[in-house]
């Protein structure tokens, strides 16, 4: 795992998570944020350790972690009872840390899984923590937000793209193309509803934040969408470190931490006594 990518999933294990589980606004989750580092520092460590049995075990203490919050996932539709898009990606961001940890925990055991590469496993990763939770929790949150025709579309359509870019994998590059495609589409949707709530935007701080969080958006789909067409067609595109250097760099700091923080000060502003340590 390059040391790029390593720090990109550290950001999204030790920050991301955290901050976007803090934004739900579901009581019972309060305890698996609590313990979040428990499993996230352990998580984090392993990227930094050879393959190997040390690096497998820290991984898996982190897999434990991701398999609790999903535990969250079944127990919250029983308990709701809501088909909404937003509960949609809300349930997508609950579960997709999962899928990360399992490429992580074969990743750093120095084993293919499914038939794919140890490099297809380490990119596997950063992916689902950031367009699998990070993109599908925004996208539920400005559809709580919003909730018009767009707001449903963006809810619908990130968990759908992140669902057939996974199945690409197994079926091949014009899937995970098609599932580019709808992805896109969605977190283009989430850049509009983004630019919409920005004058409402309680200070300037915040205002930034959001700029930030949908301008970046729409350059980095752009690269996705090139990746996946060339990956398909045979055409020329971006190499996977150019991608980690420029899409995955700019979707961790560009949009998940600046749209996060940006609801986190928006939530503050809102609802000051409901904020979560």
């Amino acid at each position: 795992m390059s040391v790029l990518v390593g720090l990109i999933v550290t950001l999204g294990m030790l920050t991301i998570v955290p901050l976007g589980l803090g934004l739900v606004g579901d009581p019972a989750l309060d305890r698996t944020r609590r313990l979040w580092p428990l499993f996230a520092v352990p998580g984090a460590a392993s990227l930094w350790l050879p393959r190997g049995s040390a690096a497998r075990a820290l991984a898996l203490c982190y897999a434990l972690g991701t398999l609790l919050l999903a535990t969250h996932a079944p127990r919250r539709i029983a308990r709701t009872r809501s088909a909404r898009p937003a509960e949609a990606a809300l349930l997508t961001a609950l579960i997709a840390p999962s899928v990360a940890a399992l490429a992580l925990v074969a990743e750093r055991s120095g084993h293919e899984l499914f038939g794919f590469g140890l490099g297809i496993l380490a990119l596997t990763v950063p992916h689902f923590h950031f367009a699998g939770f990070a993109a599908a929790l925004v996208a539920g949150l400005a559809c709580r937000a919003q909730d018009g025709t767009a707001g449903r579309f963006a809810a619908l359509s990130v968990p759908l793209g992140t669902l057939l870019v996974l199945v690409g994998y197994f079926t091949g590059d014009w899937t995970e193309l098609a599932g580019a495609v709808v992805l896109t589409a969605g977190m283009w949707t989430v850049a509009l509803l983004t630019w919409r709530a920005v004058p409402g935007a309680g200070d300037r701080a915040t205002r930034v934040l959001l700029n930030v969080s949908a301008g970046v958006l729409a350059v980095t789909m752009v690269l996705a969408l090139s990746w996946a067409l060339g990956e398909a067609a045979g055409l020329p595109h971006p190499t996977p470190t150019w991608m980690a250097a420029t899409h995955g760099l700019g979707n961790a700091l560009g949009f998940a931490l600046c749209a996060l923080l940006a609801r986190r000060r928006l939530q503050d502003l809102t609802h000051p006594e409901g904020r979560t340590a």
